[in-house]
């Protein structure tokens, strides 16, 4: 895999790492919350059990991508552009579902398509 493909691996990596504490750990603060459309703390509270389990989904692709660069090799990278396909993936997903999210979909998604793509033509 090439370097510049690694490099866009490391950013979905980090990127879901990011969203994993907004998700899982943060996900009570006004702030945080509304980033993700929710309205007021009663539709927190409803929806804060499904915000963390979302985001130890994030933290578990995030732990693919980083985690089959470092192992390296052809196992290793298969890993993490496994990782990278299923990011892309849910950012499809998150668009589809609410196109309010685009922008959040994009950011989700680009830096793992990039790798994916980068990666194929090396």
């Amino acid at each position: 895999m090439s370097v510049i493909a690694q490099v866009f691996v490391v950013i979905a990596g980090v990127f879901h790492v990011v969203v994993f504490a907004l998700e899982s750990l943060l996900f009570r603060k006004p702030s945080t919350y509304r980033r993700f459309l929710v309205k007021d703390d009663t539709e927190m509270a409803a929806a804060r059990p499904w915000a963390f389990n979302q985001g130890f989904y994030n933290l578990f692709l995030a732990i693919g991508a980083l985690g089959g660069l470092v192992w390296g090799g052809d196992k290793g990278h298969a890993i993490a552009l496994f990782a990278c396909a299923c990011m892309a993936g849910a950012g499809v997903v998150l668009v589809a579902s609410d196109r309010r999210m685009a922008r959040a979909a994009a950011t989700q998604a680009v830096p793992p398509i990039l790798a994916l793509v980068l990666a194929a033509l090396t």
